[in-house]
């Protein structure tokens, strides 16, 4: 089996049926029942079996995706150290980033990376930082952006941290918030819990939601709109004169911060592109970025 042959074992296990893995693939359904027979004639046993609810496994084929997991890691290590073999800065970061970090600085980011070491390529994952975390510990890549403060056990870089601020097209008085219809967004736990805690302690009451939207842009824009007010990061409101901010702090009148990591094995540093990478990150002002 080579390389493609354990991705398709890997994405049908995860996918557990055949179109999703070949659009996933970019190959053709018949052309991929055809290499699925074909691996299991070479291997002498079935690996899956369809029903009308879809693709199974055997446990031949269970145990056979378990090793995909390994095989295309350690082909991914071995990729690695023969790249990192030359002395240039070369070869494909993996990254994953949370939503903000990729929307709002990680294209300019990486765009300079580039320019300094223009032999260098990106394979970029966005997600929940939450999931970032357990992409780095099982090095399926080899940096994460995480927005929070998670316990993290490796290598861990603050970037940058950003007061929470009450987001309005008029100024509100905090007593009157209650009373006022609040837009709220799905978001990181660490912000929710942060937002949670701050509210209970200073209002018996819970939130008027009004509106209850998928992401923080478009809340964002509910808010320019004047359907409500929001609690949210400020440097996604930082750019809007329209909309009116209010830092909001503990009982000790410190601001509610929302922090910003880099994370990453030390383990990796070995590895130029990494090494270069991080080294790259501490002069950033990411407040400018």
């Amino acid at each position: 089996m080579d390389e493609r042959d354990w991705l398709i074992i890997h994405i049908l296990y995860e996918k557990k049926n055949i179109t999703k893995t070949g659009q996933a693939l970019f190959i053709s359904q018949p052309a991929l029942t055809a290499r699925l027979r074909q691996i299991e004639e070479n291997l002498g046993t079935k690996l899956v079996y369809r029903s009308g609810k879809g693709i199974h496994f055997t446990p031949q084929g269970e145990y056979l995706a378990k090793c995909s997991t390994e095989m295309l890691g350690r082909m991914r290590e071995i990729k690695d150290h023969l790249v990192n073999m030359h002395e240039d800065v070369q070869g494909t970061l993996r990254i994953a980033a949370s939503h903000y970090m990729t929307k709002y600085k990680l294209p300019r980011l990486l765009k300079l990376f580039k320019t300094s070491y223009p032999r260098i390529e990106f394979k970029v994952t966005t997600t929940w930082s939450k999931e970032v975390l357990n992409l780095v510990n099982n090095h399926d890549v080899h940096l994460g952006f995480i927005r929070g403060d998670y316990p993290w056990p490796a290598e861990k870089q603050l970037l940058f941290e950003e007061p929470m601020c009450i987001a309005s097209t008029d100024p509100i008085e905090i007593s009157e918030l209650p009373r006022l219809p609040m837009i709220s967004y799905r978001s990181e736990e660490f912000a929710q819990l942060l937002i949670d805690n701050w509210w209970r302690e200073n209002f018996a009451l819970p939130p008027l939601i009004s509106m209850e939207v998928d992401r923080v842009d478009t809340c964002k824009d509910m808010v320019l709109n004047g359907h409500g007010f929001a609690i949210m990061p400020s440097l996604i409101v930082n750019d809007t004169d329209a909309i009116h901010k209010t830092v909001i702090t503990d009982k000790n009148n410190t601001p509610l911060l929302r922090r910003t990591w880099l994370i990453y094995q030390k383990d990796l540093l070995d590895i130029n592109a990494v090494k270069a990478f991080v080294k790259f990150l501490e002069p950033i002002d990411f407040y400018t970025l």
